[in-house]
């Protein structure tokens, strides 16, 4: 028996944007959340490059490849955020954050690969824990003890990103862990995570085995909050497969 993905994904406009620019993946071996910038039609295009460079992915990959694997997809959504705007000058400054999962063939590892401020979480053993850190303006504040992480929830700059997918090459922050059983995954974007505290998001995955459900329950949680923001979020559990 190896480990497995069983994955959903909800993706909501919310209450106050008038589209959605967020783009998700979710599959038995890749996750990826992605959340656009740059005005309307800009952000949703970028995001959607990402998202298309990336889902070829989510096929049976050594364990040795991974990080090269992911590297490699977000060198060519780079590109194609490159081409796009060479396109259309008046898309100068789109981008995208980019969060992506992925599970090694032999279900004995897992990379995670993040730029831009979605996150992952992971609850193991009834403990959340996030398994990303922003790359925000507010961020680097904590980072260096100028604001504290409450303060950072409600500063008027915290969507202020400071790194992202914008056509330059980046090497995004990787993290590789060992999958158990029993793991429960979450990607989302800040739609989610900037509006519903820590602890409603780590009760809701504890409290609704079912995980479409679960995510159902997170993106109602996001929409009582205001639903300010497009909200997206993956939720993924790690099952033993045949």
């Amino acid at each position: 028996m190896s480990l497995k993905l069983r994955s959903v994904a909800v993706s909501d406009r919310g209450l106050i944007r008038g589209a959605n620019q967020d783009s998700v993946h979710a599959g038995p071996w890749l996750l990826a959340v992605a959340d656009g910038m740059g005005g309307m039609a800009a952000g949703d295009l970028a995001s959607t490059i990402a998202i298309e460079a990336i889902h070829p992915l989510d096929v049976e990959t050594p364990e040795e490849g991974l990080v090269a694997a992911l590297q490699g997809a977000i060198d060519t959504a780079s590109a194609g955020i490159r081409g796009a705007v060479a396109e259309d000058p008046e898309r100068q400054g789109m981008g995208t954050t980019l969060t992506a999962l992925l599970l090694a063939r032999t279900g004995t590892c897992l990379a995670l690969a993040h730029v831009g401020d979605s996150r992952a979480y992971l609850l193991r053993g009834g403990t959340m824990t996030q398994l990303t850190r922003d790359d925000t303006f507010v961020q680097m504040l904590v980072d260096e003890g100028v604001i504290s992480p409450e303060e950072a929830s409600s500063h008027p700059r915290r969507a202020v990103v400071t790194r992202a997918l914008q056509g330059e090459a980046v090497t995004p922050t990787y993290t590789t862990l060992v999958p158990e059983a029993g793991d429960r995954w979450l990607l989302c974007s800040d739609g989610l995570s900037n509006v519903v505290r820590a602890d409603s998001i780590a009760e809701a995955l504890l409290g609704y085995p079912d995980s479409a459900a679960c995510a159902q329950r997170l993106v109602d949680l996001a929409l009582r909050a205001g639903g300010p923001d497009n909200i997206t979020v993956v939720v993924a559990d790690i099952i033993d497969g045949p």
